[in-house]
């Protein structure tokens, strides 16, 4: 690999890890944030992601944060479905909605509503 890809590579790659970064903070901040900015975070993330990163530094950056890696994830749907996420989590969010669900439905009987 000539210099000038690594470089462009190793640019790719932390411009990726960079915007993660953001959109992770912007997520768990809590703090009202702009929408255009937002988007605008979003839009450049994906296309970081869009490019042709290393397989190991797009896995990396998928595995250290979840917002990107739900991003990720949608912008493959189509394709892919869900395959990101974990089934056990899926299963086990089903099966504690389910569980809510009946014992909500058991208490509403025995109030008598």
């Amino acid at each position: 690999m000539s210099l000038p890809n690594v470089e462009s590579t190793r640019g790719s790659v932390h411009t990726a890890f960079s915007l993660a970064h953001l959109l992770e903070q912007i997520d768990r901040s809590g703090a009202p944030v702009d929408a255009a900015q937002y988007q605008m975070v979003v839009s450049r993330l994906k296309d970081a992601l869009s490019e042709a990163l290393p397989e190991a530094a797009l896995t990396a950056v998928l595995r250290t944060y979840p917002s990107a890696a739900e991003l990720y994830e949608n912008m493959h749907y189509e394709l892919s479905g869900l395959s990101r996420s974990p089934l056990e989590n899926s299963v086990s969010s089903e099966v504690q909605a389910v569980q809510l669900l009946a014992r909500f439905s058991l208490d509403s009987r025995a109030s008598g509503n």
